[in-house]
């Protein structure tokens, strides 16, 4: 929650300048023309400027000289953990401001804006800039009359294609560990919310990273996303968005330079309810949380909902009950809980997946109502396991919810999807905790609780969900190289 009383903050929104240029080697340039409208009321907050070709050339030109012959990488890990942490601590003199941004650009509630997101970007940048003068290199004993050396080295050009619903967050967890290790990045913010990833390169400049290590572009997808994924001075991709899109980004990188291609993709990750979960209203109370946080728009969003028959009612009473007391409304209003969809054209996606459901004779519980730009928090139970609302990724408020009558029974059923991103059990039983957990196919599982974890866990998917992994030191693996140097003495 905020202190911030609700008319300030449209006051604030009212009179806010934001950028509105690509930033390309420490300045801003280009001209704005496209629109970028508010979900929360459908107006123009600003017109940036979209680039082309010729501006992605650019932006990947300069981070191609900053690395080759800037300061940046040849830095003392001590000085780039200095630079990052000044820009850290810019970030958060001006969360405000970039939380209304991100309010006003996508429709996240301030609340959650401010004390969710900023709190998580700020301190992804201050932790890799605390393991940047931590990493070692290696020498392998070789023997008296030979020296090995295993030095871990930059990769290079860093690009990053980001989505919409987390902006700041998924571009913290790419660009801080890349410029951690000495690389240079370019960011390509999703065409719906450029102006927070603008702000955050203002002060990356206020900080002192010198011109060329972090540059952002702006424009859609199937221009800018499509030049940085087949240029051949980019040397790593970093994507996080549809398994659709991340399948033009691996072509990208077999047609031009077999560029290293890192993906976070799609879920439809199960939360399996057993009947000895140590606390059967809590279990209910965080699945319809998890689902209904930021509106659905969520790769990891617990959207089927396993529960053992012998408790099912209970749990999907009280999930419904939890759903229709969300407060929806203006995301400026800091008492809203769940804000609008990003835009019109992902409003209509989401109706057509409830329609879907419908059809297919899933039964709507509450929800699937329309209030301007929002939807109601939506349940559908008698969901079976063939049915679209079941395997497809709404990306959005809708829960589907399906019946199991055994622990072998909900892994299986856990299990059947493309995807494998997510997964969660509730149990007071340890080795069912152990065994569901190994037997889940999911990068991340978590046992009595969900999207609990800090900058310490790895993030990311397996199957269709992706590969590679964010956060953690292991996120410093997809921006090195390991170089050997052999030395006979």
């Amino acid at each position: 929650m905020t202190d911030v009383p609700y008319e300030e903050w449209r006051a604030r929104a009212a009179g806010l300048v934001p950028h509105t240029g690509h930033h390309v080697d420490g300045e801003f340039t280009g001209t704005g023309s496209t629109p970028v409208s508010s979900p929360r009321d459908g107006k123009t907050i600003a017109h940036i400027a979209s680039a082309g070709r010729s501006e992605v050339d650019a932006a990947v030109a300069a981070a191609r000289r900053a690395f080759d012959t800037g300061p940046w990488p040849r830095l003392a890990p001590a000085e780039r953990k200095a630079a990052l942490l000044r820009w850290a601590g810019l970030i958060e003199r001006d969360r405000s401001t970039i939380a209304l941004l991100i309010s006003l650009e996508m429709g996240k509630p301030i609340s959650e804006a401010l004390g969710i997101e900023l709190r998580a970007v700020i301190n992804c940048i201050r932790w890799y800039a605390e393991a940047a003068d931590k990493q070692l290199d290696e020498s392998p004993r070789t023997g008296g009359s030979s020296l090995a050396l295993v030095t871990r080295e930059p990769v290079g050009v860093v690009a990053a294609v980001v989505p919409w619903n987390f902006p700041l967050t998924m571009a913290a967890w790419k660009i801080a560990p890349a410029l951690a290790a000495g690389c240079t990045a370019v960011l390509k913010p999703a065409e719906e919310s450029p102006l927070s990833a603008l702000h955050l390169a203002a002060l990356s400049a206020e900080a002192g990273l010198p011109p060329g290590v972090f540059n952002v572009v702006n424009g859609p997808g199937e221009v800018a996303g499509r030049a940085l994924g087949e240029h051949p001075s980019v040397d790593v991709l970093a994507f996080t968005g549809s398994t659709e899109v991340g399948r033009h980004f691996l072509r990208y990188a077999a047609d031009s330079n077999l560029k290293r291609v890192w993906l976070e993709l799609g879920g439809k990750s199960p939360n399996i309810i057993l009947p000895d979960a140590p606390d059967l209203d809590a279990a209910a109370d965080t699945a319809a949380w998890g689902i209904f946080f930021n509106a659905g728009e969520m790769c990891t969003a617990p959207s089927r909902l396993l529960v053992h028959r012998s408790i099912a009612s209970r749990v999907v009473d009280r999930v419904v009950a939890r759903a229709e007391a969300l407060r929806t409304g203006d995301p400026l209003d800091p008492s809203t809980e769940m804000g609008p969809l990003v835009s019109l054209p992902h409003h209509a996606r989401v109706m057509s997946h409830i329609q879907a459901a419908k059809s297919d004779g899933a039964r709507l519980r509450t929800g699937a109502t329309v209030d301007g730009r929002h939807i109601a928090p939506t349940v559908f139970d008698q969901v079976k396991p063939g049915m679209r609302i079941a395997r497809d990724e709404v990306f959005g408020p809708v829960l589907a919810v399906l019946e199991f009558d055994g622990v072998d029974e909900a892994i299986t059923l856990a299990n059947d999807t493309d995807y494998g991103l997510a997964a969660a059990v509730w149990t007071s039983d340890l080795s069912t905790a152990h065994r569901v957990s190994r037997s889940l196919r999911a990068g991340t599982v978590w046992v009595n609780c969900y999207e609990e974890g800090d900058m310490s866990v790895p993030f990311g998917g397996v199957k269709q969900s992706g590969h590679g992994r964010d956060k953690s030191l292991h996120a410093l693996d997809k921006y090195t190289d390991l170089k050997t140097t052999w030395i006979e003495l």
